[in-house]
């Protein structure tokens, strides 16, 4: 039993290297979010260059959490047989799934344009989808790994 959790920790100690490295992108993210949304100017270069680079880091986060961190959590819970974890990551996958639409949308908005009157509303709302897309994935993290990774933890 206990070569089964080295095993287990093993194979699945990489998940959180893997969901704490995406987590720091998430922080850092939300930091040029937030100094983007204190520039109600935006008229100067550096709010220009601000919006793309928050462009550019909103596409990455999501490419990531779709195309890996999702992935990882999902193959995590159907080795630990979890179906009614899966079944509850399910609707909050839905839930990322809409914002996931608003994101895109933002950031071919705003990824390429001088045309910047919808640009404190468009952040609002962004900041809103961002919290509810945080919400849902942090609750994932919670369904999918970390009751896994207590699992999978040696005991002492």
């Amino acid at each position: 039993m206990l070569e089964d959790c080295k095993d287990a920790q093993e194979r699945w100690g990489g998940v959180s290297d893997i969901v704490d490295k995406w987590l720091g992108e998430r922080q850092n993210l939300l930091i040029d979010y937030c100094k983007l949304s204190e520039d109600v100017q935006f008229d100067d270069e550096d709010s220009a260059l601000g919006l793309r680079q928050l462009c550019e880091k909103l596409v990455d986060y999501v490419s990531a959490g779709h195309f890996e961190i999702y992935d990882q959590l999902i193959r995590e819970a159907e080795d630990f047989r979890d179906s009614e974890g899966l079944q509850r990551a399910d609707d909050f996958y839905k839930k990322i799934d809409t914002t996931t639409e608003y994101i895109l949308d933002f950031n071919d908005k705003y990824d390429e344009t001088d045309d910047l009157d919808a640009i404190e509303n468009d952040l609002s709302t962004l900041g809103e989808v961002l919290a509810a897309r945080f919400e849902a994935e942090d609750n994932m993290i919670e369904i999918l790994h970390l009751a896994h990774h207590r699992e999978s933890a040696p005991s002492e």
